[in-house]
């Protein structure tokens, strides 16, 4: 049987158990790790899946359609050149800080990094296979979200309106890396293992990493909900089978460099972006 088969392929996508599972049966340490989950999914992606959700229900109750609706994802933080520069460093910090503190989480529990796919052992091949996750996830992903605005499901998306200053493109760089160290670190490694330790099934937890992706893209519309509710089922199944966080974490900043960029340097000169 050749591993392009339907067969591999279904095989592939079954979830694969770690080796090391770390099942936590004592009841108080149980509760420590649900009250763990809620304060930081409350601090950091959770609440930005509630604003989201809530964001989305006002643009609902406009009386325009949502495909007649803008939002935008990079935009001005002040007026003055070098305090917006500042500000846009501190969103990024931000989001640095917020993988760092899953990563510190599963540390400080006794997770080597080498467990989530956090180490060096394999640097090209991590970047390669993000390379690949990346055009698996974004070409048909722009198609999809052409379908879902043109179906009326979704805002036009808007990656950027950041002035044309010397640090557009260096700030758009640094949010795309900072957007997938966050996401990936907390939807990926950090929930998907600490749903282990508490006993949940890979696919449960699969399923509910995946919805927590798409609870914090509902500002863009139903859309983009679908979309990222996707690419979490993806992502969050190669961990499972690979626990190579890297790939993921280069998958993701590529998507987003090449939309943030792209745009930015491209919207003057092709009329079908908003």
């Amino acid at each position: 049987m050749t591993s392009g088969s339907p067969r591999a392929l279904s095989g592939w996508f079954r979830p694969k158990r770690p080796s090391e599972p770390a099942l936590i049966t004592d009841p108080g340490e149980r509760r420590a790790i649900v009250i763990e989950l809620v304060i930081v999914f409350t601090t950091t992606l959770g609440l930005s899946g509630l604003r989201s959700l809530l964001s989305l229900l006002d643009r609902l109750l406009r009386p325009e359609p949502l495909n007649e609706q803008s939002v935008a994802i990079n935009v001005p933080q002040a007026a003055l050149s070098l305090l917006d520069f500042a500000r846009q460093l501190t969103s990024v910090l931000q989001l640095l800080a917020w993988g760092a503190l899953g990563v510190y989480l599963l540390w400080r529990g006794g997770i080597a990094l080498r467990r989530i796919g956090l180490d060096r052992l394999q640097p090209g091949r991590d970047f390669l296979q993000g390379l690949g996750l990346a055009a698996l996830i974004g070409v048909p992903g722009l198609g999809f979200y052409l379908v879902t605005l043109a179906i009326g499901i979704n805002l036009a998306v808007v990656p950027s309106t950041l002035d044309a200053e010397w640090w557009r493109s260096l700030v758009l760089v640094l949010s795309s890396i900072g957007n997938s160290w966050a996401e990936e670190v907390l939807v990926v490694a950090y929930v998907l293992t600490r749903l282990r330790q508490l006993g949940w099934s890979e696919n449960a937890g699969l399923l509910f990493a995946a919805v927590l992706r798409g609870s914090y893209h509902l500002y863009q519309g139903f859309g983009g909900f679908l979309g990222n509710i996707v690419m979490g089922l993806i992502y969050g199944r190669y961990w499972q089978r690979t626990n190579r966080l890297w790939a993921l974490i280069v998958g993701h900043a590529m998507i987003d460099i090449v939309a943030f960029v792209g745009y930015a340097l491209l919207a003057d000169s092709i009329s079908w972006l908003p």
